[in-house]
């Protein structure tokens, strides 16, 4: 199959004589397809295997025969009568196109001349035979017969290698599109946008080496929405993301450029705080959240308040690793709950 030479040889290939499925005629003009396999950016792809494992997606265009050999010279080309087969014998079946005067060439005993074109892993076949005005202009010589196919094979050449070429670069620039839209969508909340678990642990795992190399410290927040349940259960899930998105922009709002703000599932968000002086700097910044969220918002016409707890670690003071740095900001979130919501709690 032509997909699986793609896939496998890593370049573009075209499929045996078709009919494609868009035609609906009786007499349906006959068709290739041309496949150029997308592989994943920045991934090898030396060997089959590689190539096979790598593949994200195909360029594809569709062709008649017709009007693709029409785009080299137009609907008749004078003198001859072209022929051209699919696969490397001339039978009826595999005609794929044929272009001149047949009346006058029962009546013209002219040259006849055979080429082969192999392209895209695709070999067709070029039968040319010469008409009264080709003789008289160029002389009963089969070397001008030739070199006419020739002309011919050229022309279809250039043509698919330019189809060929600009197809790859419009896949590489889809393959860099593609990678990177599905490198986001698996970094990213795709309700907010905001970094999600994997991506806020990355950039936390960051921050951990920056600040053990330059004997730093960074603060860690876990916010929690206050009683978001009653909100989603009275006005619905529809309300209850819109809140949810809004509480994500509003937190992006308040924090500093250099800060993250990640959510990691339902109504839990947090907020990484790097290069930060002190735990008074961590509060500050963590009650400035706490009352940009208790800020009324209009969702749908409607005014609508939510609160939000907060639990603020701080490196190396209450941890020095991931794990136990969100297990006391976790804790801290916790205390503030039990000790009535709507506060900041710092783990030490």
């Amino acid at each position: 199959m032509a997909m699986e030479r793609a896939r496998d040889s890593g370049q573009a290939a075209i499929t045996a004589k078709v009919r494609l499925a868009i035609d609906k005629k009786p007499e349906a003009q006959p068709g290739f397809i041309m496949y150029l396999p997308v592989y994943a950016q920045g991934q090898s792809r030396d060997t089959v295997a590689q190539r096979r494992s790598h593949l994200i997606g195909w360029i594809y265009a569709a062709f008649y025969v017709e009007d693709f050999m029409a785009s080299l010279y137009g609907t008749s080309l004078p003198g001859v009568v072209l022929d051209i087969y699919d696969g490397a014998e001339p039978t009826a079946n595999a005609l794929m196109y044929s272009v001149g005067n047949r009346s006058e060439l029962a009546r013209h005993d002219g040259l006849h001349a055979n080429e082969y074109m192999v392209v895209a892993g695709r070999t067709w076949t070029l039968s040319l035979h010469s008409l009264r005005e080709f003789d008289e202009r160029y002389g009963r010589n089969v070397a001008g017969l030739i070199a006419a196919t020739g002309f011919i094979l050229s022309l279809s050449l250039a043509l698919l290698s330019w189809f060929m070429v600009t197809g790859r670069e419009r896949a590489l620039r889809l393959a860099a599109g593609m990678t990177e839209e599905l490198r986001h969508m698996a970094q990213h909340d795709p309700l907010t946008g905001l970094p999600n678990r994997a991506l806020f642990s990355d950039r936390l795992g960051n921050e951990l080496a920056r600040a053990k190399r330059n004997d730093g410290h960074f603060g860690l927040i876990f916010v929690d929405l206050d009683r978001f349940k009653p909100i989603n259960d009275s006005f619905g899930h529809a309300v209850g993301d819109l809140l949810l998105r809004q509480v994500a922009q509003r937190m992006k709002e308040t924090v500093r450029a250099s800060d993250t703000v990640g959510r990691i599932g339902g109504d839990e968000f947090v907020v990484l705080m790097p290069m930060l002086a002190d735990a008074e700097a961590a509060r500050l910044l963590a009650e400035k959240l706490r009352q940009a969220i208790a800020r009324p918002f209009v969702l749908d016409g409607r005014e609508l308040t939510i609160s939000c707890s907060l639990g603020v670690a701080l490196y190396p003071d209450d941890g020095q690793d991931e794990i136990t740095l969100a297990k006391s900001a976790d804790e801290a979130m916790y205390q503030a709950k039990q000790s009535g919501r709507n506060r900041v709690w710092l783990a030490s």
